[in-house]
Order: C-alpha cells, then sequence, then structure tokens
C-alpha cells in the first residue's frame, strides 16, 4: 500500500487535463476506467487498515445503554478523515504512472 503520509494527492477539487490523464492510454474513457479500479483498491486497504487501528483501541461491554468515547479511537479517526480521498490518491498515482495497467484484448 502506499504511503497514505507523504501522498502529494490534493484534498481539494482540481481540474485536469483531458490530454494529460488519457496520454497513457489514448482513451480517456480506459484511463479512467483504470483510476477508478485503482481508487477502489486504495479505498479497501484504507478500510482494513482503519478497522484494524481501531480494534486495536476497542472496549467490550455487555450492556449497550453504556457508550465510551475512546479518545485513541477519535484520533485514529479523525487521521483517517483528514486523508485525500481514494480517488484522489489514485489520478496523482496515475500521473505519476505508478499504476501498471494491461488491456487483454489487445494482448491476444
Amino acid at each position: 500500500m502506499a504511503n497514505l503520509k507523504e501522498t502529494k494527492a490534493s484534498a481539494t477539487t482540481k481540474t485536469l487535463n483531458k490530454n494529460v490523464v488519457d496520454q497513457q492510454t489514448g482513451n480517456i474513457y480506459e484511463a479512467i476506467s483504470v483510476v477508478a479500479k485503482r481508487s477502489i483498491q486504495i479505498n479497501a486497504e484504507i478500510k482494513k487498515e482503519l478497522l484494524e487501528k481501531l480494534e486495536e483501541f476497542a472496549t467490550y461491554t455487555d450492556s449497550l445503554e453504556e457508550v465510551f468515547e475512546n479518545k485513541e479511537q477519535i484520533e485514529v479517526s479523525k487521521f483517517y478523515e483528514k486523508l485525500p480521498k481514494p480517488h484522489a490518491i489514485a489520478i496523482e498515482e496515475w500521473l505519476n504512472e505508478r499504476i501498471y495497467f494491461r488491456n487483454t484484448k489487445t494482448e491476444a
């Protein structure tokens, strides 16, 4: 997984030139498809990592009436909320040519 602390992906909306995005494939739809699939992978990795970290601080009680605020869980959650969105990370990886892709239809 990419190091999330060192990503240069922007958390804000940014307009990109179509010619830059589809430069690797020559087809904007294929480029968007590759980025979308990578975004789904990144999202799954982030979710898995977040749940593992939150599980470390989990406290279990038999009573549903008691709700405990765990400061460590809150801090971990705040960190993940501040991260760029998975699609922004995927676009940044795509533009820096760090995503490997292949078209199986053209290889046959």
